[in-house]
């Protein structure tokens, strides 16, 4: 396994593997890597030859200082891992070969960028689309590869690429979640002991819309008050937000019917589980998604509802 700290190493590399004809799969991340990272390099496996795992925690995402501060950065093991799970090389620039001194170039997303978690950390979006930008740049990926955690980032991110005719396939995976049902993320480890149980309540919080849902409930606020019902008896819980929105434009929504999206294709096709540029979202009306603090760590989660239960089809792009 290799390992690129500068643009123009990880460039070189990316070209040779080009004339050489293999087909080069990203999987972007922040380090502190855990199990849902690795499912991320596993799907990329399937559909690239060599596989780039990128670490870079990214200061201009970053609203809070403090935050920016704490996040861990595990180096050591995360590539050690990287190596144990057949990575061919690491993408690990240092901030200075990032943003050098008379950097004033950034990325400015679109209206997708505004709700949610633009609304709650100003300028996060743009420092996720310039950064994003700046490593397919470097790497020349093929295919990059990033989880529906993030589902607003996913979406902003497909929409980049598309715009800017970048050329590459965007694939979303499946939140990847502990035993639980609390959906893996590098902030778990911040958690105290504590706010790690009471974490427990943001998946049974979605559950219970998705329930009720099923129960043959439509009105998104009644989802919303069975979901605040679960928030509100943990009382290690401080809610951000919570929504439901358009899984395309992430606008909020207000009732839920079977037909909303039936047959839409969001610019790509879907793969045992995996979103290839884009989702098939037959019967799936929208997204519940929260925002909840536990102490000083902030996690968020969200859940696709579907009034009609239908497998997703298959379309072509």
């Amino acid at each position: 396994m290799q390992v690129f700290d500068s643009p123009a190493t990880m460039r070189a590399y990316s070209t040779a593997q080009r004339v050489a004809g293999r087909r080069i799969g990203l999987v972007p991340t922040m380090g502190a890597l855990h199990p849902g990272h690795l499912a991320l390099v596993a799907a990329a496996r399937r559909t690239a030859d060599v596989i780039v795992v990128s670490i870079f925690v990214n200061p201009m995402q970053f609203n809070r200082r403090d935050d920016f501060d704490t996040y861990p950065r595990p180096i050591d093991d995360d590539l050690a891992l990287c190596r144990s799970h057949g990575v061919d090389a690491v993408y690990a620039p240092t901030a200075a070969a990032m943003y050098p001194a008379g950097f004033e170039t950034s990325v400015e997303p679109g209206s997708l960028a505004t709700p949610l978690e633009g609304a709650a950390r100003p300028g996060h979006f743009r420092g996720v689309t310039t950064v994003v930008t700046k490593l397919f740049n470097a790497v020349r990926p093929d295919v990059a590869v990033f989880g529906r955690k993030d589902f607003q980032q996913l979406a902003i991110i497909r929409r980049m690429t598309i715009d800017l005719d970048m050329g590459i396939t965007i694939v979303g995976l499946d939140t990847i979640r502990e035993p639980d049902g609390v959906a893996m993320s590098s902030r778990n480890r911040r958690l105290s002991v504590q706010d790690r149980a009471a974490a427990m309540c943001i998946p049974r919080a979605l559950s219970a819309a998705a329930d009720l849902l099923a129960g043959g409930e439509r009105r998104v606020s009644a989802l919303l008050a069975a979901a605040r019902v679960v928030l509100d008896r943990e009382p290690r819980a401080r809610v951000e937000y919570l929504d439901c929105i358009d899984p395309e434009t992430l606008q909020p929504v207000a009732v839920l019917s079977g037909d909303v999206l039936s047959g839409q294709v969001l610019s790509g096709e879907v793969l045992s589980g995996e979103v290839l540029s884009g989702e098939v979202l037959s019967g799936e009306a929208g997204v519940i998604v929260a925002a909840v603090w536990f102490g000083d760590v902030r996690l968020i989660d969200n859940r696709l509802l579907r009034s009609v239960e239908q497998r997703p089809s298959v379309e072509n792009a």
